[in-house]
């Protein structure tokens, strides 16, 4: 469902990314680990077509990023750090002005079940925005990504910010998008969270994908341990 080959970004004589190679499957989720500047945020554009390669390609359904910018957006749902919404609008009328763009026309009952299957609590749909927390506000993001039916997610540093509690729920939302067959690739600073939800893992290191292993191979210790000897 996502797949790079051999991509390289250079600005000037700073080379971003460096002869990515990556694959993430139906239904995996792939978490992108490294520090600031390593090449996550640099990849996440590339995918959703917002910056072009110097070189290489990416992949969406086996779609061409650089060939076909435009129609790799509607099998993809992206969900930032900070989720871009309108705060003086409900959640329920948010979700159904982003629904309504990307080509969705639902009823008010279905709008309200899709906030539902994220854990939004009811009581919240009819509020606007502006009283929200973070993981509230992550959430519609998610309903949103639901709404447009979106086969591959991609989340930058989407547990940034919350509490325990709103982590927990995240990741198992995550887990359970991934059990539906959605692809999941997550560019995170957060070791532990990344063991406990992605089915694989990567480490960027100046813009090059140094170790690509499945997450049940090691404990949140023993990746701690290999992050902090790679980087």
């Amino acid at each position: 469902m996502l797949k790079t080959i051999n991509l390289h970004k250079k600005y000037n004589d700073f080379t971003a990314l460096k002869s990515l190679d990556l694959e993430v499957g139906e239904g995996e989720i792939f978490a992108l680990l490294g520090q600031n500047g390593a090449g996550k945020s640099t990849t996440i554009n590339i995918l959703l077509g917002l910056i072009k390669p110097t070189s290489g390609d990416a992949f969406i359904n086996n779609i061409s990023v650089t060939e076909n910018p435009q129609k790799i957006k509607k099998h993809l749902a992206y969900i930032p750090e900070t989720v871009l919404l309108y705060h003086n609008l409900t959640g329920i009328e948010n979700l159904d002005f982003f629904s309504k763009i990307a080509g969705f026309n639902y009823s008010k009952g279905e709008l309200s079940a899709l906030l539902e299957r994220t854990g939004l609590q009811q009581t919240a749909h009819e509020k606007p925005l502006g009283g929200y927390s973070k993981g509230m506000r992550q959430k519609v993001g998610i309903a949103i990504a639901l709404a447009k039916d979106a086969k591959v997610l991609l989340l930058d540093e989407p547990t940034s910010g919350l509490d325990p509690i709103a982590t927990s729920e995240f990741t198992e939302i995550v887990r359970q998008l991934g059990q539906e067959g959605r692809t999941i690739l997550m560019a995170t600073h957060d070791i532990f969270n990344a063991v406990s939800v992605a089915t694989n893992i990567g480490i960027m290191k100046q813009g090059e994908l140094v170790q690509n292993l499945p997450s049940k191979s090691f404990s949140a210790e023993e990746l701690q341990d290999l992050y902090l000897k790679t980087i």
